[in-house]
């Protein structure tokens, strides 16, 4: 695996604004925040890298060099006062307990991001993987109205490709030019873009190799249109950041339903390449 590849699962953050820089990584091991909201589930737990964590992440997550690194991804956006890394425990195929070290969310951190988080810690090997991911603190949605709380989800194993596990309609300051809670560091959609879906993958993804993605992954997504017609994107934007969002932007003005990608042609940092995978647009609640 490449160097670039293993960084492009979490690069060093630039300099953030306001309460996102304090709250962007936490190693607390105790849970201080107290119930509120009704539950939701986890949307994935992909064991990315087996002890593949590169030194430069400790400015991020303390000592995290050389450990596990396992994205988590939640069904809605988090209050990140509320993070911390005693709310999350990973278990073994044996039944082995195991904290997690430090929780960050970078580097997905452009607005409408904030539902992956990256753990890191010692979460298990070949002989006994990483099972399950257990939420047992009391961790908040951003506004509030869902606590994740004995939210539990099994392990996709290391060997295992990267796939869509979210959908969902970007705002027009999410896709554009605008950027309200401070520097975007993915790249946007251009002037003329309609509307944008973002897809969420399980981990992060770039081309074999460790290159980002550009249109000739992007123009492989198939979006099915609400009349049952499909469309691909006309530009692929939220590029070179590292992570696992891509912003699919279109001139079509038509709902979009469901987007799919085909096997074969992205790869996580462990270099394993992504199976056909397809994902349903969430609608606005």
């Amino acid at each position: 695996m490449s160097e670039q590849h293993r960084l492009g699962y979490l690069v060093l953050l630039p300099l953030l604004s306001g309460c996102l820089k304090q709250q962007v990584s936490n190693w607390s091991p105790a849970d201080a925040t107290s119930a509120r909201g009704a539950g939701a589930p986890l949307l994935s737990a992909f064991f990315g890298l087996d002890n593949g964590l590169l030194n430069k992440v400790g400015r991020l997550c303390p000592g995290a060099g050389g450990q596990d690194g396992m994205p988590l991804i939640f069904s809605y956006e988090l209050d990140l006062d509320t993070l911390e890394a005693g709310d999350i425990t990973v278990v073994t195929a044996a039944g082995e307990r195991r904290p997690v070290g430090c929780v960050t969310m970078g580097p997905a951190i452009d607005e409408g991001e904030l539902r992956t988080a990256l753990l890191t810690g010692e979460f298990g090997g070949a002989s006994d993987p990483p099972a399950a991911v257990e939420i047992t603190g009391h961790l908040l949605s951003m506004d509030g109205a869902h606590d994740f709380h004995g939210a539990k989800i099994p392990v996709i194993p290391l060997a295992a490709g990267p796939t869509l596990v979210f959908a969902e309609a970007a705002t027009p300051e999410q896709f554009g030019g605008r950027r309200p809670i401070g520097p975007a560091r993915g790249t946007r959609c251009p002037a003329w873009t309609a509307q944008a879906i973002r897809v969420t993958w399980a981990g992060g993804i770039t081309k074999p190799g460790g290159a980002s993605a550009d249109m000739v992954e992007g123009a492989r997504y198939a979006l099915t249109l609400a009349d049952g017609s499909v469309v691909g994107p006309a530009a692929l934007a939220d590029l070179k950041d590292n992570d696992n969002n891509h912003l699919l932007c279109l001139e079509d003005t038509r709902e979009v339903v469901s987007v799919s990608f085909p096997e074969g042609l992205v790869t996580d940092p462990n270099e394993d390449l992504n199976p056909a995978t397809r994902i349903e647009v969430r609608r606005t609640e």
